[in-house]
């Protein structure tokens, strides 16, 4: 059974730092897209960040660019964020997603079909 597990959040200051986990156990997900996605009380769920796990292209929302970064270790089955420059607006549960999306669909949340339970960051101003 194919399963995706969270781990990194917590709360840090405004400017800090965390790196989130997404390991994933019981399926072939080398040739999936993984993305991290974000949900804040009371607001849908957003795109925060994808990568192509063959290629490693990369994509982010306008809202993180420059200050998240995503990555990959094939060794471990796990998909990195890096997040750097925190602000309070990011706080959010973060979940983390597998699919196999087109380009134009990447920052959908009904493109991923595998997801994990979510790992709560809050940054504190």
């Amino acid at each position: 059974q194919e399963q995706l597990v969270e781990s990194g959040g917590g709360v840090v200051q405004s400017g800090g730092s965390l790196r989130l986990s997404c390991a994933a156990s019981g399926g072939a997900f080398s040739g999936y897209t993984w993305a991290w996605f974000r949900q804040a009380p009371g607001k849908e769920r957003e795109f925060v960040s994808a990568i192509r796990w063959m290629h490693g292209s990369t994509y982010f929302a306008d809202s993180v660019k420059g200050r998240f970064a995503i990555s990959r270790d094939s060794s471990k089955n796990t998909v990195y964020l890096q997040m750097n420059s925190l602000k309070p607006e990011d706080t959010a549960v973060y979940y983390c997603g597998a699919g196999r999306p087109i380009t134009s669909t990447i920052r959908r949340e009904n493109s991923y079909y595998y997801w994990g339970q979510g790992t709560q960051v809050t940054v504190s101003s």
